[in-house]
């Protein structure tokens, strides 16, 4: 079992940056979800399309083939995507730029999305360092991102990582309000047990390789993902959806999101 000290910092982690979400866990199969990125690095960006699932069904979403899709900037930069598959319409020339706020429209069977999302300035992510603390017999890694938030408030942050070469990501969404200015003191939480039923959840020893992505986040994308974490309530989904509904910035009863963020990587192997 997961021990008690871990249980509780990570209630303590998500829940003492930002006020209670109230969450609407109606059954919303058969609706749009959308997922689209930008970001600060070269292209091409991936808007994904599907149909929803009902709650207790596993995440295979039927795909949405017959889209229109087009993003645009207030710089004036627009494209209309192509569709190559499984979803997924992708640019060709579209730059993601911080400072800059993107829209994205969506035609879609008989129905018109939007969303918009303003990507941040990037926040140095200079590093990461390791801890860890001992429960019984059990021991639990920490990472400790190393970055300083910018002074002025409001600044959010998405971390997601992935252990040595499995898929499943986990994620964590980190607000200002608590030390903004100040070097980062809060740390992500290593998996400290493996589950028979779901391999790829794997304990975390010396000698596996972390891989951590640091976000800079719009508002809107940090409040969609702080109301993932409590409908999932371990980590997130390795997709970044659930087929029920939290608060998206895309209009029309879609789910989903829009996100414009920049994007930092580092790894680090655990001692």
């Amino acid at each position: 079992m997961k021990n008690i000290i871990f249980i509780i910092l990570s209630l303590f982690l998500l829940t003492s940056c930002e006020k209670e979400i109230d969450l609407d866990l109606d059954d919303k199969s058969g609706n749009i979800v959308i997922e689209g990125n930008i970001t600060n690095q070269p292209g091409p960006y991936i808007v994904r399309i599907t149909k929803s699932v009902a709650f207790t069904q596993n995440n295979q979403y039927p795909a949405v083939t017959d889209a229109q899709v087009v993003v645009s900037d207030n710089t004036g930069q627009t494209e209309t995507l192509q569709y190559v598959g499984d979803g997924k319409y992708i640019t060709t020339a579209f730059t993601g730029v911080t400072g800059r706020t993107y829209t994205l429209k969506i035609q879609a069977e008989g129905k018109q999305y939007t969303a918009q999302s303003t990507m941040p300035e990037v926040v140095s992510f200079d590093g990461l360092t390791q801890d860890s603390f001992t429960f019984g017999s059990e021991t639990t890694y920490t990472l400790l991102p190393v970055f300083t938030d910018p002074a002025v408030l409001g600044n959010r942050y998405l971390f997601n990582f992935t252990i040595n070469n499995m898929t499943k990501k986990t994620f964590e969404v980190f607000s200002d309000n608590v030390n903004n200015g100040m070097v980062n003191q809060r740390p992500l939480f290593l998996p400290n047990e493996d589950n028979d039923d779901d391999p790829t959840d794997h304990k975390v020893v010396p000698g596996d390789t972390v891989y951590v992505e640091m976000q800079s986040i719009d508002h809107n994308i940090f409040t969609y993902y702080s109301a993932l974490l409590q409908i999932s309530g371990d980590g997130g989904p390795g997709g970044g959806v659930t087929p029920s509904n939290p608060p998206s910035n895309i209009n029309n009863g879609a789910l989903g999101y829009f996100s414009a963020h920049t994007v930092q990587k580092k790894s680090i192997v655990i001692q």
